[in-house]
């Protein structure tokens, strides 16, 4: 990368130099590996590994380890630039996928899930603090949908390829998890040697911070990774375990899941820039706690397969409007914590998925409908702490109390 430019100055160099550019091209390189990764993992890990409920809780649990040490981008900040950490972190998960199927033992695909793991959670948390600080608030929900839906688009390409030719070609997991993690290799590197190296719009803090008055966005956070954990890891897995899906199935039921977020992805960006966040989320919310306990009457009412792919569709498709979340802090948050806070929100975000999985994976050999009456339950607190977003969330009207507050003095 060449020398440092802001990100937002007049320049010379090409539109496709851009910022905005870069991060489309992140946005499509990294699902690639990572949603290659998930669409064969359960599928993966039972035909190969044998593992069962307890063993895949055990997996999650460290692949989130990362995720609950994203704080410690804080420090490789010090050492890198966000810019190219970001790419870095990038490749480590381009190259961790392409080896994945050379080691089919339980302690192998922990060690090789623990890597590209590092590689995902420390990309995601660098690229949400880039975005944050290289899109305008006005246009950043909007942008950010369009971000969505070229990472859908990406992914269906992908999966589409799976479906189209893994029974014709023969397919093997160690052919597709070396092509998807070798494309996103060859991505971030090119990315490394093309782009320009994009200065900071505002000087970022290198150090821990931990505000009071972005506690509304930490608590949220939490809700969001333990509910989060429980369908990535548990929502799958039952496709596979109780109805049989095959990979061509499992990957299928995705492609339906990509194609809609196509197209309503963006959607979902302009209705958050119309209706606000706090709206946007209610409304999240009160899907989810429908979703998830639709899912626990599968088990109780013995409903088919069918209604369950239309949840699954429905789940993936609630947790697009996330977006939010990211825009409701942008809006609040000082410029200068923008860096710091995305490591301490993930590792906030991720404090449950180092337990949750584990132990509800014993659960889930008791009873698999008690582990989706839990999810709902935190898609039912997070509707209630959604409702203390203000309207129009901005420093000093972080929550509904504030504005009330200052209302009062006013008067």
């Amino acid at each position: 990368m060449t020398q440092a430019t802001h990100p937002t100055a007049p320049s010379a160099a090409p539109r496709w130099k851009q910022p905005i550019v870069l991060l489309f091209v992140m946005a499509a390189a990294m699902p690639i590996s990572f949603a290659t990764w998930s669409a064969l993992l359960n599928n993966f890990v039972i035909d190969v590994a044998q593992f069962d409920g307890s063993d895949i809780g055990w997996l999650h649990t460290v692949r989130e380890i990362p995720g609950f040490l994203a704080i410690g981008v804080i420090v490789l900040l010090m050492l890198f630039k966000e810019q190219f950490l970001g790419l870095l972190s990038l490749l480590l998960l381009g190259v961790a996928t392409a080896v994945t199927a050379w080691f089919p033992t339980f302690g192998g695909i922990m060690i090789i899930t623990l890597l590209s793991s590092i590689g995902f959670h420390y990309y995601e948390t660098v690229n949400q603090s880039l975005q944050l600080q290289w899109l305008p608030k006005k246009d950043a929900p909007r942008i950010m949908g369009k971000l969505l839906a070229t990472g859908s688009a990406a992914t269906l390409v992908s999966y589409g390829l799976i479906v189209v030719l893994w029974d014709p070609l023969g397919l093997t997991y160690n052919i597709v998890y070396m092509v998807a993690g070798g494309v996103t290799s060859v991505i971030a590197i090119a990315a490394m040697v093309l782009f320009p190296s994009f200065a900071a719009p505002n000087p970022q803090l290198k150090k821990f911070v931990l505000r009071r008055r972005y506690w509304l966005y930490y608590v949220l956070q939490f809700m969001a990774g333990a509910r989060r954990q429980i369908f990535v890891v548990f929502a799958g897995f039952m496709m596979v375990e109780r109805f049989g899906f095959d990979v061509h199935e499992v990957t299928g039921l995705f492609l339906i899941t990509l194609t809609s977020n196509i197209f309503i992805a963006p959607l979902i960006g302009r209705a958050v820039g119309r209706f606000g966040e706090r709206r946007t989320l209610l409304f999240e919310y009160i899907g989810l706690v429908t979703v998830f306990s639709l899912y626990g009457g599968i088990y109780y009412f013995g409903w088919g397969v069918v209604i369950a792919s239309t949840l699954y569709v429905i789940d993936n498709l609630l947790f697009a409007m996330a977006l939010a979340l990211k825009t409701y802090f942008q809006k609040i948050a000082d410029p200068q914590d923008i860096a710091p806070t995305a490591a301490v929100a993930f590792t906030i975000n991720h404090i449950a998925a180092v337990f949750l999985p584990a132990g509800l994976g014993y659960l889930w050999l008791i009873s698999p409908a008690a582990v989706f009456g839990l999810a709902a339950s935190f898609a039912a607190g997070s509707f209630c702490l959604a409702l203390l977003i203000p309207r129009h969330p901005e420093p000093g009207f972080e929550t509904i109390f504030q504005r009330r507050l200052m209302t009062g003095a006013a008067e």
